[in-house]
């Protein structure tokens, strides 16, 4: 007997409800991860411990706690955004999604090293350039899983327009590619890095663009 075939045969599901609740298990933790490289300063056996000046001496973890939780934040607060956009999700989109979430449970590392490393002369340009590419890789991987789910509307909404399809892969191209010229920009001179990462983090801070749709025929949305 010969049976029918169904999207579920052609390997798309049609929902990413199990995607989002994984996602959002993994940014918990990873945003958990970050918290973990503050410790309290511990006293020298030997020596007199000024606790607020120990405090105060931590400042560069507060900084990279800080602009590293807010990054991971914002990618959260995309991530619910633009997959009201995806309307179903296939196999190679789901192996995107797993590498874009690599990415993000792979910041608290480079966070750590630029907390500890970049007051040291010596070490300054490796710690911030290190940093930079933690942020390029998540930038990269979210700009892979539109390019792959926008293409000829192959998981997006087919009511959004061309134009609010294009504006959203050029803001994904030019962010990637700032976080590009973060990293380079490190390796001439580490505080322009620095300030690059910190630009684009506010930038972001900004509401996403409302989606524009269009209407189209019910077999069209279908098909």
């Amino acid at each position: 007997m010969l049976l029918r075939r169904t999207h579920a045969s052609d390997g798309f599901d049609m929902s990413t409800q199990r995607i989002e609740a994984f996602s959002d298990g993994v940014f918990a933790i990873a945003i958990t991860l970050l918290i973990l490289e503050l410790r309290v300063p511990e006293d020298s056996a030997g020596h007199h411990f000024d606790l607020a000046a120990s405090l105060r001496s931590l400042w560069p973890s507060y900084f990279a706690y800080i602009l590293s939780f807010v990054i991971v934040g914002i990618y959260w607060a995309n991530h619910h955004f633009v997959f009201k956009l995806y309307k179903r999700t296939n196999h190679v989109f789901n192996l995107l999604n797993v590498f874009f979430l690599m990415c993000v449970s792979f910041l608290p590392f480079p966070t750590s090293v630029l907390a500890k490393h970049m007051q040291n002369a010596a070490d300054e340009r490796t710690a911030v350039a290190f940093y930079t590419f933690g942020l390029l890789l998540p930038a990269l991987s979210w700009m892979l899983m539109w390019l792959y789910a926008s293409k000829g509307y192959r998981l997006i909404d087919k009511r959004l327009t061309p134009s609010f399809v294009n504006y959203m892969t050029g803001q994904y191209i030019l962010s990637t590619g700032l976080y590009l010229l973060a990293l380079i920009a490190s390796l001439i001179n580490p505080k322009y890095g620095l300030g690059v990462a910190v630009g684009l983090t506010l930038l972001y801070l900004a509401p996403p663009k409302r989606p524009v749709y269009r209407e189209i025929k019910e077999e069209e949305s279908e098909g």
